[in-house]
């Protein structure tokens, strides 16, 4: 004695499936940005968070040197 499945069942199966909500891929993981996310780990005690820091460090001392640059070529 087998189990029959019902056609309507068939039938409303497919009819629920679309109605779903479709799942939102394009939605970020974290709201923060990467800058602000380097500065929470760089605060933190965790291990390489001193390395987070200093290479946050290097990369403004590097911005501010590009920043001058462009100002003496005229931004080109």
């Amino acid at each position: 004695m087998g189990m029959r499945i019902s056609p309507v069942l068939i039938l409303a199966l497919p009819l629920f499936s679309a109605c779903a909500e479709p799942a939102k891929v394009d939605k970020p993981r974290s709201s923060m940005t990467q800058r602000e996310r380097d500065s929470t780990i760089a605060e933190s005690g965790l291990p390489g968070s001193q390395v987070v820091r200093k290479g946050m460090h290097i990369a403004d001392i590097e911005a501010r040197h590009a920043a001058t640059l462009d100002s003496l070529t005229g931004g080109n």
